[in-house]
């Protein structure tokens, strides 16, 4: 039976660096066989995963022997912490490996929502030449609003500064004489929404924050405001969301993350038809050097855990 179990894509360079001699069951595609699954946990030390694995219940039941869990990316929604702290099992997220990949795609969807051009790919190959319809918006002299004012939205809201943006910030849980702010605007909820043309969204999925972008958080907006949200699904009401887009009230959104995820055809369906809204599955912190960041990072955390 495998010492580590990984349940998700790695790179697997950082593999062989970090666990070598070890008995290492890589496969990618456990995190939609759960039955296969519990049973390569029976015996394991450490388990890596990324967001789809749900550590938690029976998956924790099963790993008896479980010492040591390192999460591929920041967000610790599917793994139940308070668990894993009760049976002395170590948790390991990958901390600052993702941040510039999470802002740089904030920062390529401000830029692609407001300018609107790069939209008309099939229009224009269909001989339609839109020019005044498409006539957008430029990024610099706008105003960023930071829903959540952490590690990733720090260097959204220092890009964005270099792209000629001004930047306000929402965090209640950071001191107010935090160095992090200078630079920034420190706002209160609804003076960031009614202030700001493009709102990103960097907060955790928890009881406050739930559905806390919903249709009275989006009509306190900028009419025409661009909505990003790379953080968790569920931080959004996605009917609300659609509803925006479709009255005008938001000039378009980007959505990475879900309430549901994968998403399929029936929680899809409302995102129909809407052409100011741009859809990833999941992928904003996920490039190809930050998978590398991230897999290294984790990988070497749970070595030292296990050590020799």
């Amino acid at each position: 039976m495998p010492e580590i179990v990984i349940t998700e894509f790695m790179d697997e360079a950082a593999i062989h660096a970090s666990f070598a001699g070890r008995d290492v069951f890589y496969d990618p595609k456990l995190v939609d066989d759960p039955v296969r699954l519990a049973a390569s946990l029976r015996e394991a030390r450490a388990l890596i995963v990324r967001n789809r694995t749900q550590v938690r219940g029976a998956l924790l039941e099963s790993a008896v022997r479980l010492e040591v869990v390192g999460r591929l990316g920041v967000g610790l929604d599917n793994i139940d912490v308070r668990a894993c702290e009760a049976r002395g099992i170590a948790v390991y997220p990958a901390t600052g490996a993702n941040d510039l990949s999470v802002a740089e795609y904030v920062i390529t969807a401000a830029l692609m929502l407001l300018r609107r051009a790069w939209f008309a790919t099939a229009r224009v190959a269909a001989g339609e030449w839109p020019r005044t319809e498409l006539m957008g918006r430029e990024l610099a002299g706008k105003r960023l609003g930071l829903v959540g004012y952490g590690a990733i939205a720090r260097v959204t809201g220092r890009m964005a500064r270099d792209l000629g943006m001004s930047v306000g910030a929402y965090d209640p849980l950071l001191p107010a004489d935090h160095s992090a702010w200078a630079g920034t605007m420190r706002q209160a909820l609804p003076e960031l929404l009614s202030s700001s043309d493009v709102v990103s969204l960097h907060v955790p999925l928890t009881d406050a924050t739930r559905n806390m972008i919903d249709e009275a958080a989006i009509a306190a907006m900028k009419r025409g405001a661009i909505l990003i949200n790379a953080a968790r699904g569920g931080v959004v009401d996605e009917t609300a969301l659609c509803a925006g887009l479709r009255s005008g009230q938001l000039g378009g959104a980007a959505l990475d993350v879900f309430a549901r995820e994968p998403v399929d055809a029936a929680s899809g369906a409302p995102f129909a038809g809407l052409p100011n809204l741009i859809l990833t599955p999941h992928i904003a912190g996920v490039t190809e050097e930050s998978n590398v960041r991230v897999s290294a990072v984790t990988a070497e955390a749970v070595a030292r855990h296990l050590g020799a």
